[in-house]
Order: structure tokens, then C-alpha cells, then sequence
């Protein structure tokens, strides 16, 4: 194993750490050290990768949502119609929440919490770019009602997280006929009624 990989395995390791460990206890409840003995390094070796405890977070949020964004948009195309191109992206989402359940519940801590700094906010924004997009052709062509996109957000993407915690809790358990209900109403929530 070269240098270079073993410092990529590192890295990987202390951020899956902090991912497991955050969703665990929670971020005041999870020190430097704690996330050094999972990641099987030495403390001293998280500052070779991250500056401190927030800086460490901010990256990890950024990375994780990358990923997310990545993965939602990966088979879209601009030329999907607006409810073709929300449906797509938001099953997508769907399909990564269930997925990847660990960075599902690290996402939607990180929305609730000021410790994510408002640059890795936007950094992570900057992600969803492409559904920003839809939605502002989607008002455009009177489709989509026209409110903020952090409304349009809330009412479409965020019950997601809601059904994803549920089902983590084992209240719930999410089948194809309640994604498709489940996105029904998020459709349902955004579209101009005609």
C-alpha cells in the first residue's frame, strides 16, 4: 500500500468516524479523541487532515453532501421536463436517504445545528445547483409555484428526512407505494394548481 493511500484511508476513516459518532451522541458529545480511537489513528493525527473540531465537521458536511448530490443527479438531463427532472431527482434522494442511512442522519443533523459554518452551507448549496435550476424553469413555465426555493425545500425534500428517521426508529417502514405517495405530495406541495 503506497503512502498516498494510506493517508486517503486515514482521512476516510476519521470522517466515517465522525459520521458514525455524531449521528451516535451528537456533536458536543463526540471530542477529538473519541473519533481518533474509532478511526484506529492518534489524536495528533486528525491535524495533519482538519485544523480543529469544527473544521473537521464543516468537511465532513461537505464531503457527505457532495456525495448526495452526486448521487441525486447523476442520471438527470436538462432536457427532462420540470415534473420528469423533479420526479427523477427526487426519487434519487429517496433511493440515497434509504441507502446510506448513516449519511442520511449525519445530513439532517448538520441542518439543525450552528456548528456547520455558513461557507460549507453554501459550498453545500452550491451542490444543488441543478435542482435550483429546475425549479426556476419550472416558475418560469408557471409550473412550479413561485416562493423561495428554501420553501420549495422544505415542503418537497425535507419530509423526506422525517420518513428516513422514521424508519430508522422502526416506526416506519418506507415500501415503493410510499415513496410514490411520498412523492405525489412533495409534487403536490411545489406545482401550481390549475
Amino acid at each position: 500500500m503506497t503512502k498516498l493511500q494510506k493517508s486517503i484511508d486515514k482521512r476516510n476513516a476519521l470522517i466515517k468516524a465522525t459520521i458514525e459518532l455524531v449521528n451516535n451522541n451528537g456533536f458536543h458529545a463526540t471530542p477529538m479523541s473519541k473519533i481518533a480511537k474509532m478511526a484506529k489513528v492518534s489524536p495528533a493525527t486528525i491535524y495533519l487532515y482538519f485544523e480543529n473540531k469544527k473544521d473537521l465537521l464543516n468537511k465532513t458536511y461537505v464531503e457527505v453532501k457532495t456525495a448526495y448530490t452526486n448521487y441525486a443527479f447523476a442520471t438527470y438531463a436538462d432536457d427532462m421536463s420540470v415534473k420528469e427532472g423533479f420526479e427523477l431527482i427526487w426519487k434519487r434522494i429517496a433511493e440515497f436517504k434509504l441507502n446510506e442511512c448513516e449519511n442520511a442522519l449525519f445530513l439532517a443533523q448538520c441542518d439543525n445545528t450552528p456548528i456547520i459554518d455558513e461557507p460549507s452551507r453554501l459550498e453545500g448549496i452550491k451542490h444543488l445547483q441543478p435542482l435550483l435550476d429546475l425549479w426556476e424553469r419550472g416558475k418560469q413555465e408557471g409550473t412550479i409555484k413561485r416562493v423561495s426555493d428554501y420553501i420549495l425545500y422544505a415542503y418537497s425534500i425535507n419530509p423526506l428526512s422525517f420518513l428516513i428517521i422514521s424508519q430508522n426508529r422502526g416506526a416506519f417502514t418506507l415500501n415503493k407505494s410510499h415513496i410514490d405517495e411520498a412523492f405525489n405530495s412533495a409534487w403536490n406541495s411545489i406545482k401550481v394548481h390549475k
